[in-house]
């Protein structure tokens, strides 16, 4: 296998590849193994069927399944990505919540049997969103969900999580320089072939159709991950419920915020920040207080507002 270096790099080739209920993006150098190519989509349809929530035959889709009855031992790397979601859902004010699998499915949004479910409903699965019942052992690996009807959904993690897995294998393999989009989940290695040595990321407009950008965000060896709420909707006569959960009342977050993007060093880091802020008071000043992040907030009625050191990104 060829190793390439920066020096041999002047042009990136980019594969597509349809997993995860989105298109993936790898930007590789020109020059990159069909190999190395193959390994990693290879890699990404193993990890979709490890995570995925809406796959009952899932690694996570046997947890699901076992919930009030048994525990069961998965993959390490599954484990820890559980284990830190719990970690983070139970933190103060946090608006990420990986138990919140009952509601997602009983909306459905961004399927095309979603609905609108009534307070019946949502009473009855929001009983079955306690973190708290979800117990882990450490020494064996394995999760057990303590009520029956609990699920587990790490929609708002692992593509992160998958990502840094990724990049961490294609710099392992000496791949130099790259960038991956898992659907608009984007991670960075390397120096890219401009000048300046930085990808350009392109920031949806959230007030304006797909592809429409309200700039772009130039980065190295970072993550940018945005999370809005034009991605997945339902329209049900005049009102627009988008798919961005109130952990707290079951509903979608009721919010001025139209988009969060995070900037960080890993790409998981970004997804639990943009759940964990997403709709929550004070965003900019938590931002402030976290090292390693920085955060573009856009609102509804196209204000902006930015984490003290995000401008150097712009």
């Amino acid at each position: 296998m060829k190793v390439l270096t920066y020096k041999d790099v002047t042009k990136i080739q980019t594969r597509q590849i349809k997993a995860m209920g989105t298109t993936i993006d790898l930007l590789l150098p020109n020059g990159t193994s069909e190999e190395i190519f193959a390994l990693m989509e290879k890699r990404i349809r193993d990890y979709e069927k490890r995570y995925s929530a809406n796959d009952p035959s899932s690694e996570l889709g046997e947890v699901n399944r076992n919930a009030g009855k048994n525990s069961v031992q998965v993959n390490k790397e599954l484990y820890d990505l559980i284990k830190l979601g719990k970690k983070h859902s139970l933190e103060k004010g946090s608006h990420l919540n990986i138990a919140i699998g009952p509601l997602v499915q009983t909306w459905r949004i961004g399927f095309k049997d979603a609905k609108v479910p009534d307070e019946k409903e949502i009473k009855e699965v929001m009983a079955l969103t306690d973190v708290t019942q979800i117990k882990l052992d450490d020494l064996t690996h394995s999760v057990f969900l303590l009520q029956k009807g609990m699920k587990i959904d790490l929609g708002s993690l692992a593509k992160g999580y998958i990502a840094d897995l990724l990049v961490a294998e294609l710099k392992a393999l000496q791949v130099p320089l790259g960038l991956i989009n898992l659907g608009g989940n984007i991670l960075t290695f390397g120096e890219s072939v401009h000048e300046d040595h930085l990808w350009r990321i392109g920031i949806q407009d959230p007030l304006q159709s797909r592809n429409h950008l309200k700039g772009l965000i130039q980065v190295k060896n970072k993550s940018v991950v945005t999370s809005g709420i034009y991605e997945r909707t339902l329209t049900v006569g005049q009102h627009v419920y988008h798919h961005i959960f109130d952990p707290l009342t079951g509903y979608p977050v009721e919010t001025p915020m139209a988009s969060l993007t995070i900037v960080s060093d890993t790409s998981v880091a970004g997804e639990i920040w943009t759940t964990r802020l997403f709709g929550a008071e004070n965003v900019i000043e938590t931002v402030n207080q976290v090292s390693h992040i920085e955060c573009l907030v856009i609102l509804k009625n196209g204000q902006e507002f930015f984490s003290k050191n995000m401008p150097r990104y712009l």
